[in-house]
């Protein structure tokens, strides 16, 4: 509303005037002061009149004005804008400023986007990504047990079966090696002719020649009483024997294959036991010769035996064993076992005669022929 009573300016301003208050009023936003009566300005001279009594207070609107919330300068509203208004409740908060009107397109609301969301971090917070990756730990620990178990139960299972596996060594191996006595021909136990490269004194070759096979029967009589009660813990399946004579027919040789009852176990303590209590270095513990009569080793007894030797095996359930003497029936007074008749510098009779090479050179040809027809039987490779 204008103010009537000004007097009129020749300078046209109040015509400025008259516009700047209209636009005043478009630009300006509506204040609650706008609907209180305005006076108007006293003429030069005159006493103004005093002003009217502020208006009874409300609950809703308090008398005194809000204090400004701004400290900052930089914060403050810019000029033309209404100050920010405050809720009038026991606790304030700071509301923020409506657009301006004009900032708005027509017809377009006015939107505003969400603050971004971020994890909180404070102490009470439990981020669940751990219980997730224990989980998962728990979960593959459990894979893996259970991977072992079923193989750990495989395994087992082969083993109590015998698991077809004829590997030398296996328990199929040593099996098959139990059965050979009764299937495999005397010939590939005891070839006819053995030789023995390298196997004399001073490393000179030897050739055995069989002069006579035992027929396949227990052990009542091929051993001493006290060597058979040693080899009484594994048993006594068969014992196969055959008797040999060099190529100078002056030394005779008995070897021998003791198939046991006993499994890898038992055969395995066996050798143990022979090892630290030195079995099979003792006199009372020698194996007895075979004299085949009408041979040259008809002459061939206990009294005659000159040096032994005894190998128990751990991959087959058998002994092998070997006896030498002289060919003449000549009787032996002081017998040595044949890993002291080779040593260098022995003095004995077997020593220097070499019943010691006689016994052990033989004894080992046959244990290793032995060891090539389990290979055979089974059809796996050493």
């Amino acid at each position: 509303m204008g103010d009537a009573s000004a007097p009129p300016r020749s300078d046209g301003a109040t015509g400025d005037r008259a516009q700047q208050g209209t636009a005043a009023r478009v630009s300006r936003p509506f204040r609650l002061s706008d609907s209180a009566p305005r006076h108007p300005e006293p003429l030069p001279g005159s006493t103004p009149p005093p002003p009217p009594p502020p208006p009874a207070a409300s609950a809703r609107f308090p008398d005194a004005p809000p204090a400004e919330s701004w400290t900052d300068p930089a914060t403050r509203p810019a000029a033309g804008l209404e100050e920010t208004r405050t809720e009038t409740t026991a606790r304030l908060r700071p509301l923020r400023p409506e657009p301006p009107a004009e900032s708005l397109g027509a017809g377009r609301p006015f939107v505003s986007f969400a603050e971004p969301y971020t994890e909180p971090h404070d102490s009470e917070t439990v981020d669940p990504r751990p219980t997730r990756n224990r989980a998962r730990v728990a979960a593959a620990a459990a894979c893996i047990v259970l991977g072992l178990g079923l193989i750990g139960g495989a395994a087992t299972g082969s083993w109590l079966t015998g698991d077809g596996t004829d590997e030398p060594g296996s328990r199929g191996a040593f099996a098959a090696a139990g059965e050979l006595w009764h299937s495999v021909p005397v010939d590939q136990l005891f070839p006819p002719t053995v030789q023995g490269d390298g196997a004399g004194p001073g490393g000179a070759d030897r050739t055995w020649t069989r002069i006579a096979v035992a027929p396949d029967s227990g052990c009542q009589d091929a051993f001493d009483p006290l060597l058979r009660k040693a080899l009484a813990p594994v048993g006594c399946l068969r014992l196969l024997r055959a008797t040999y004579t060099d190529a100078t027919r002056s030394h005779v040789t008995t070897v021998g294959l003791l198939f046991t009852k006993a499994d890898a176990a038992a055969m395995t303590s066996l050798k143990t036991r022979f090892k630290a209590e030195g079995l099979d270095r003792r006199t009372d513990l020698m194996p007895r010769p075979y004299a085949a009569k009408g041979t040259v080793a008809a002459d061939f007894g206990d009294t005659q035996r000159g040096s032994w030797t005894v190998s128990v095996l751990t991959d087959a359930p058998v002994v092998v064993y070997a006896v030498s003497g002289f060919a003449d029936g000549r009787a032996v007074t002081a017998p040595q076992p044949a890993a002291d008749a080779m040593q260098s510098g022995a003095t004995t009779a077997p020593a220097q005669a070499g019943l010691g090479q006689e016994a052990q050179g033989l004894a080992d040809r046959v244990e290793r022929g032995f060891r090539k027809t389990i290979v055979s039987a089974t059809g796996k490779p050493s």
